[in-house]
């Protein structure tokens, strides 16, 4: 593993009551860098995110965010340290408005006395919330929705960002934004570990990617390279 690794993820464990998921896990993400893991459902991409923020109870192995193990730091910890996380189902607060929502990701936060220059800046990278922070978070698109959930996670300035399917259910044109915004943030500093299904728009913006299947890694390549492997993408990437 590269010393200029940002995440370090190293013979990674993991079980939900007796089913061993994880099976000896290793990858990095550095500074900076969009990696993707792509794999079937089922493969252990989403069980390996949420190990690493600390919500997957019976584990072993490594994880060394920062340059700090973080194994068995609670998941509220984990967060102070910068470690941002958008899970598949978005849970956004229904009852509450679209700038509500968003203060949800500053409490606890290190930035929780800069609410309104981070609602400034959050409006700036979403311009489609910019247009409904008053709006009832329940009432958006489905797309929308999601870019909430991104924006409430961005809004404690996290150094490294993990996302569970972003365009899963998405209409065409905000997948197209979301994409875009992905990109934007590497532009602005922000590391990204994806998972994805749409394996070809998430290699279009990733650097790197891991494959898993049945709870390991079986294969690791630029994402220019596996986006040419279609031998590779039919064999692990199919649903």
């Amino acid at each position: 593993m590269s010393e200029d690794a940002m995440l370090t993820v190293d013979n990674l464990n993991a079980w939900y009551g007796p089913s061993h998921i994880l099976q000896g896990v290793s990858f990095e993400v550095k500074a900076g860098e969009i990696v993707t893991l792509i794999g079937r459902n089922g493969a252990g991409k989403t069980t390996s995110l949420r190990t690493i923020m600390g919500l997957v109870g019976k584990r072993t192995g490594s994880v060394a965010f920062d340059g700090q193990e973080i194994l068995d730091q609670p998941a509220f910890r984990r967060f102070h340290l910068g470690l941002g996380y958008v899970p598949e189902d978005r849970r956004i607060v229904g009852g509450l408005t679209v700038l509500e929502n968003i203060r949800l990701g500053l409490i606890a936060s290190r930035h929780a006395r800069q609410e309104r220059a981070v609602i400034d800046r959050i409006a700036e990278t979403f311009p489609r919330l910019k247009q409904r922070l008053t709006q009832q978070a329940d009432t958006m698109s489905g797309g929308e929705q999601q870019m909430l959930a991104i924006a409430r996670a961005m809004a404690s300035d996290p150094k490294l960002i993990m996302m569970d399917e972003p365009s899963e259910g998405i209409m065409p044109v905000l997948v197209d934004e979301m994409f875009e915004l992905f990109q934007a943030m590497k532009r602005a500093g922000t590391t990204v570990l994806l998972v994805e299904q749409n394996v070809e728009r998430a290699l279009q913006v990733s650097d790197r990617a891991y494959i898993m299947d049945q709870g390991v890694i079986v294969h690791h390549d630029t994402a220019a390279a596996l986006l040419a492997d279609t031998d590779i993408q039919d064999r692990y990437c199919s649903v």
